[in-house]
């Protein structure tokens, strides 16, 4: 791809891009050691593999829209600009933590970034997804929520609730569906019989894209179209990013229901070495910068894991503080 195709020039957009997916990727096997040492409580679900989908789609938004995210989150987060301290910090279970250590990775909650949040239950961010592009609707504003889910969820009746709604109402909501192809250990195969969920789009009277969720480009297009057409207050869009994740459904989960030649297949289109290549080919980036970036961001992870070590764990006494919203409450 030549550089002029890009449809932004911004050399130091690409850079930052470029910077998020690898802040991803060594955040997430950063986690995947530190549970495996036992350094942290509860379960966790990793996105390894999916990066260009989050940043692709997050770069294009601004600081007061919104992003609801899935139990496979952290790259939600992360590409929407939550502080990487407080992230680690909530997943040790730590009183600097983003949600003060009660919510863990699945009820990871950042509204200062605009991120409203993982959802454990497969599907229940996409009724919420629309139930905050009514907000900003009736409110007057032209902010855009970009609502993540899996093709597994394409299936609950939350979807079709969620996005009739919202085409009805032409609320500002861009429904980012990323197709890895399992639903925990379920091919998508057996449960559907149409080869791509965007084809579902027609049934509401809204565009339906697909794009290569592997290529942060192709996303950033797709997504930059999509999410100016909610803001101009045009309805939503049902965007399905074809993607795969390396690891298995959850932590420690060996994923032995795919075939090995099929993982090789998909390493082979590694969005994070591809886009890489790309820079370097277009000049925008050396080798040597390329490793020094990723060099930095290691050293950005290892210092949000010492933050989080070295914070104290909640007082039990608080297990109720933070139930209700007191508005004298600045904290």
């Amino acid at each position: 791809m030549a550089k002029k195709e890009i449809d932004f020039s911004d050399e130091e957009k690409l850079v930052e891009m470029f910077r998020k997916m690898l802040l991803i990727r060594h955040f997430e096997e950063k986690l995947y050691y530190l549970f495996l040492q036992g350094n942290m409580p509860g379960t966790m679900h990793q996105y390894n593999g999916q990066e260009a989908v989050a940043v692709g789609v997050c770069v294009n938004l601004r600081r007061d829209d919104y992003v609801v995210s899935t139990h496979r989150g952290h790259g939600h987060c992360i590409a929407k600009g939550a502080p990487l301290d407080g992230l680690m910090a909530e997943l040790f279970a730590k009183q600097t933590g983003l949600c003060r250590g009660m919510g863990g990775s699945m009820h990871l909650v950042d509204v200062k970034a605009g991120f409203l949040g993982t959802v454990g239950i497969v599907g229940a961010g996409i009724p919420i997804a629309a139930g905050a592009g009514l907000s900003a609707k009736m409110r007057g504003t032209d902010q855009v929520t970009a609502c993540f889910f899996g093709e597994g969820a394409a299936n609950t009746g939350a979807f079709h609730e969620g996005v009739n709604l919202a085409a009805v109402w032409k609320l500002p909501v861009v429904f980012v569906c990323e197709n890895n192809l399992y639903a925990v250990s379920t091919h998508v195969s057996k449960v559907m019989l149409i080869g791509d969920v965007a084809s579902r789009a027609a049934a509401y009277g809204i565009p339906g894209m697909i794009v290569d969720g592997n290529d942060v480009i192709a996303v950033y297009k797709a997504a930059h179209e999509s999410i100016k057409r909610a803001r101009e207050g045009k309805g939503p869009t049902l965007l399905e990013c074809k993607t795969y994740r390396y690891r298995g459904h959850s932590r420690f989960e060996l994923a032995r229901y795919r075939a090995k030649e099929e993982l090789e297949e998909w390493l082979k289109k590694d969005p994070i070495p591809r886009f890489r290549a790309e820079l370097v080919r277009m000049k925008v980036l050396t080798e040597s910068e390329a490793d020094d970036i990723e060099q930095g961001i290691l050293e950005v992870i290892e210092a949000s894991v010492r933050f989080a070590e070295a914070s104290q764990p909640p007082d039990p006494e608080d297990v109720m503080k933070y139930v209700y919203y007191h508005g004298s409450e600045k904290n």
